[in-house]
């Protein structure tokens, strides 16, 4: 990628764009060229196109649609020793883990040194777009939360991190400090502590030391903004004595958070302290993001997909006066596009694709998104379509080739194609591809399923309460198996300070709103068939999700990329639900099914 491209700003920047999008095929064909060009004598690629001219034609011909169990001997051939060229032209220079709460376990994904300009180009688009709807940024700090995780190593020596960790590490993360868009409240070296309570405690201490400059909040999912807000309802007392007397709790013994902090925490600021306890001190929490940062114009997160479970606690939070805005769309295996509008709807954000990022394929879906394709199933090789041959309204699982060796890899995200900006398509992301619950012939994915819960979920808003969180899996330990959804509820007080209790009927009701939403194939598994018994809620105790957040970053996960998986798969983190069940409840009855 030319260097001087990452300079771009401001009106440069929205240039770059239409650019790019009012030549989106032409820009794509020339990356597939480049990409083969590069690649095409790698022991990977060699293996379908010896013989043949390395050309587009061929590629499609004869290289097959992969999914991450196809390239992983690949991949772990390198990681242990082995030469680059087993897969790209260019140098590996570290394996990025995703985050593993989808799939289970993590995985590694090649990565070259010119994917962090690419990266980085994508960011620099992110403030002249949202300049354009929010001007004024570059008048006051954004209190963004950013966690790093401590980097492993491969046996081979290469470094095997995160992506957002790779960035935060990078020479480009560090020079941001010369654009007055990216003046941030936390200091980079309580980014960059991998103790993640220590690096949250001096990061939001930070934004509380500048609650009068903040401009902008957020992280990069609502799951971990979330769990900010907790962490300071937990901690706002110890916060303000930092700030009252001038300092840092003897908690924090990371000696570059220390440093950091000294800078931050010059001298002692009672009136401050004061003004921060009187907001925490209330008894309810509605709208303390307004509050605390009362120049603060909107939230910047992920709020689409599965996070948009967190919409009404963002909301609460912020009483319904900051906007939630979703930048990018973008994953371990490469960058993918940017959100024009974002200060859209959640429920109507669409991505759109920078076809300079990599080679991007479709594999078509139909017109509702219901057949997604199984992992294991195979897709023929003229299955796929390229960019300019999709078509508005049908759905899609994404396909992607990029520089650092993934050829036609299955990314397992299901979108939506909403519409085109210029000649680039403008994509609505619907779900990971996996069915994440099945006891018999029911398939139920991420879509289906958070739609039933949301539709649940409001009968527990007369009673003054909210589901935090959520997630299921197939119990077939008994037979008939059946769905299991774990509920997290907080109950807010009432005008009377105190709180409503919540029914057995009320719960039940919200089993039978479920299953009612649910398709027709499992209604019919459960009132014809019989093959799937009574769907169950268990309602778990209050901080039950934040635990089972801490139990996969133990086991590897990131702040930055966890989300919630919305079906359990490991057997210790179900073990640990289980433990902290309050109450059970079953569908009275079966739902409505009409052959």
């Amino acid at each position: 990628m030319d260097g001087k491209k990452l300079e771009y700003k401001g009106e440069e920047a929205l240039k770059e764009v239409e650019y790019l999008t009012s030549n989106a095929p032409q820009c794509q064909e020339n990356i597939l060229k480049e990409i083969l060009k590069r690649n095409g004598s790698t022991e990977y690629l060699k293996k379908y196109l010896e013989g043949s001219s390395y050309d587009i034609l061929a590629f499609k011909n004869h290289v097959p649609v992969i999914t991450y169990a196809d390239i992983r001997p690949y991949i772990q051939r390198i990681a242990n020793g082995e030469d680059s060229s087993l897969l790209s032209g260019h140098t590996i220079t570290e394996m990025l883990c995703s985050s593993g709460t989808s799939a289970g376990e993590p995985k590694l994904m090649p990565s070259i040194a010119e994917d962090l300009d690419r990266r980085t180009f994508l960011y620099n688009l992110i403030i002249p777009i949202i300049n354009q709807y929010v001007p004024g940024l570059d008048e006051g700090k954004a209190m963004y939360l950013y966690f790093a995780k401590a980097e492993m190593s491969t046996p081979s020596g290469l470094p095997a991190r995160p992506v957002l960790t790779s960035y935060y590490k990078s020479k480009h993360f560090k020079c941001r400090s010369r654009d007055p868009f990216n003046d941030f409240t936390s200091p980079d070296q309580a980014i960059l502590c991998t103790n993640s309570d220590q690096s949250m405690y001096c990061q939001l201490l930070s934004g509380l030391v500048h609650r009068h400059k903040v401009l902008r909040l957020g992280a990069v999912f609502a799951s971990a903004f979330l769990r900010a807000i907790s962490f300071l309802e937990r901690n706002w007392i110890n916060l303000c004595d930092d700030i009252r007397t001038g300092q840092l709790s003897s908690s924090i013994t990371d000696s570059g958070c220390r440093s950091a902090m000294s800078d931050i925490l010059k001298s002692p600021d009672p009136q401050l302290a004061d003004e921060i306890k009187m907001i925490c001190s209330k008894k309810l929490w509605k709208g303390i993001l307004c509050q605390l940062w009362p120049k603060a114009k909107y939230i910047e997160a992920v709020v689409t997909g599965s996070m948009a479970q967190y919409i009404p606690a963002l909301e609460l939070y912020s009483a319904g006066k900051l906007p939630l805005v979703c930048t990018m769309y973008a994953s371990s295996e490469s960058y993918f596009g940017v959100n024009l509008k974002p200060l859209s709807d959640p429920a109507e954000v669409t991505y759109t694709l920078l076809p300079n990022m990599a080679y991007f394929e479709f594999i078509p879906l139909g017109d509702n998104g219901l057949m997604s394709m199984d992992e294991e199933e195979e897709v023929p090789k003229d299955k796929p379509v390229d960019l300019a041959h999709v078509r508005v309204g049908c759905y899609y699982e994404l396909v992607v080739t990029t520089f650092a060796g993934l050829n036609r890899y299955r990314i397992g995200d299901v979108v939506q194609v909403t519409g085109f900006h210029n000649q680039s398509p403008q994509l609505r992301f619907i779900c990971r591809r996996n069915v994440v619950l099945s006891i018999d012939n029911d398939k139920t994915n991420e879509e289906d399923l958070h739609n039933s819960v949301t539709l649940a979920k409001k009968l527990l808003e007369p009673d003054n309460a909210l589901l935090v969180e959520y997630t299921s899996y197939a119990d077939t330990s008994s037979v008939p198996g059946h769905y299991v959804l774990f509920w997290e509820i907080q109950h807010h007080a009432t005008t009377n300070g105190g709180t409503n209790p919540l029914d057995a009927q009320l719960l039940e009701d919200c089993c039978m709103v479920v299953e009612e939403a649910l398709d027709y194939v499992y209604r019919r598994c459960r009132t014809y068939d019989k093959s799937v018994g009574p769907l169950e809620i268990r309602v778990v105790e209050p901080g039950t999700f934040e635990a089972l957040m801490d139990h996969f970053l133990k086991n590897g996960a990131s702040i930055n990329q966890y989300k919630t998986p919305r079906c359990i798969k490991s057997s210790s983190a179900l073990e640990l639900l289980d433990s902290k069940v309050e109450a059970y409840f079953f569908s009275p009855r079966s739902p409505t099914w009409i052959p």
